[in-house]
């Protein structure tokens, strides 16, 4: 499984909007969320439009308008969300439950590189089931906090000049991934303060 640049954005749009929801935001612009993840406002726009054909946002239109999630965040799990916008999470066809494609392998049944793909797909699909949007916006939230970032739709988000909203997110950048940064690392700690 790779995710395509339309699954990663399909799903840091969904994060912020949870996000939003999660900080008392009802509607976001798709300026506003564009703007802040670094998105093509077309592409945005045709992604909040799948979307919003799948049920997962709303649209409300007008100057005060935008896009907001359609079902609690708690009832969206990643896994629907990647399939839906990049379909199958085995890395190969014929390893897939969903999108079932035979390979040229003579033997498929008893195909090693088969029979290993499968318990990847199986492994991937434990993770992004299991988990909601609701879990990664609570943990992205907790380790914002935690970390002294200015937590998006907070008061101290709209006070804060933008220019400091640069130097934290320059800060915060990295140049490899830490295996200590997973979701799962993050997910053990003290929850949010309310």
């Amino acid at each position: 499984m790779r995710l395509t640049k339309r699954g990663e954005y399909a799903l840091r749009t969904l994060i912020k909007l949870g996000m939003a929801e999660k900080m008392g935001r009802e509607v976001v612009s798709v300026s506003t969320i564009a703007h802040a993840e670094k998105l093509p406002f077309k592409f945005l726009e045709n992604i909040l439009a799948e979307l919003k054909q799948a049920g997962y946002v709303e649209s409300k239109r007008g100057k005060l308008g935008g896009a907001m999630l359609a079902k609690p965040a708690s009832k969206i799990t990643i896994g629907e969300i990647v399939r839906l916008i990049d379909g199958r999470l085995a890395p190969i066809g014929c390893a897939s439950e969903t999108d079932y494609e035979k390979c040229s392998c003579p033997d498929e049944t008893h195909c090693g590189l088969r029979m290993l793909m499968i318990d990847v797909r199986n492994s991937i699909a434990r993770i992004l089931d299991q988990y909601t949007l609701a879990d990664v916006v609570e943990v992205t939230l907790r380790r914002m906090q935690r970390e002294g970032a200015c937590v998006p739709f907070s008061e101290a988000a709209a006070a804060a000049p933008k220019a400091k909203k640069a130097a934290k997110r320059a800060k915060g950048s990295t140049q490899h991934a830490d295996p200590a940064d997973g979701f799962l690392n993050w997910l053990i700690g003290p929850p949010l303060a309310s």
